[in-house]
């Protein structure tokens, strides 16, 4: 698979000096095993990428937010780092299609997978800081990620379940959550959840965890509802 640097560069908002660094960052293990060529897969740089995120997003939630508390802090920072939000930001980039997959991968659905998805978010941020330091890292981040707006967002999205059970026991009515179903193997399956209101069905949510497929059809649910 012929990766289209230009393309992918003017997307994410940064110019690579060595491209090796992207052909790592894009690359399934999948893709490896079933070409057999040389290059690692992302899941290194996935894994630096991981902890340079928790340090730039903890940093500027610290500098932009002086009167918040730990607790506070901590939990917005959560919510911007979990898999929902980096995995949507991926898919909104358009950059699922730009992942080196196997082809059993690809036909599963790999390229949509939010799993996936928000390790190659992670393992750009891990290429990026390889190529070009700590500054450049933090522009990605702050570009994609910590607008005002995506704070206020995904806040709501982190708090959806416990504010969806407040809002319905308010009103003297239950959620309750419901695995419809599941795909994809065993070590890699999504769980498709749908929540309720009493006996009544109202969002639905898709993740690589079951917890997360029910945040996410709470918060779809809230949308709904007009209180997210």
């Amino acid at each position: 698979m012929a990766i289209k640097y230009d393309e992918i560069e003017e997307i994410i908002g940064y110019k690579f000096k060595d491209r090796s660094h992207l052909d790592i960052a894009l690359t399934h293990r999948s893709y490896i095993h079933e070409c057999q060529i040389e290059r690692v897969s992302y899941e290194r740089y996935e894994f630096l990428g991981d902890a340079i995120l928790e340090f730039i997003v903890s940093k500027e939630l610290f500098k932009k937010y002086p009167e918040k508390s730990e607790g506070e802090l901590t939990k917005l920072r959560a919510s911007l780092v979990c898999e929902y939000t980096l995995s949507q930001i991926v898919k909104l980039l358009g950059l699922g299609e730009h992942i080196c997959l196997g082809q059993g991968e690809k036909n599963s659905g790999g390229m949509n997978r939010s799993s996936i998805l928000c390790d190659i978010f992670e393992s750009i941020l891990g290429a990026i800081y390889l190529d070009g330091g700590l500054n450049s890292a933090t522009r990605y981040v702050k570009r994609h990620l910590l607008s005002d707006s995506d704070v206020v967002r995904e806040s709501a999205f982190f708090d959806a379940k416990t504010s969806l059970q407040e809002f319905v026991q308010a009103q003297g009515h239950r959620a309750s959550y419901k695995i419809i179903r599941e795909t994809g193997p065993a070590h890699n399956k999504t769980y498709y959840a749908a929540c309720y209101i009493d006996d009544k069905e109202y969002g639905r949510g898709e993740a690589g965890s079951k917890k997360l497929a029910e945040q996410i059809a709470a918060h779809r649910t809230l949308t709904q509802l007009g209180e997210s």
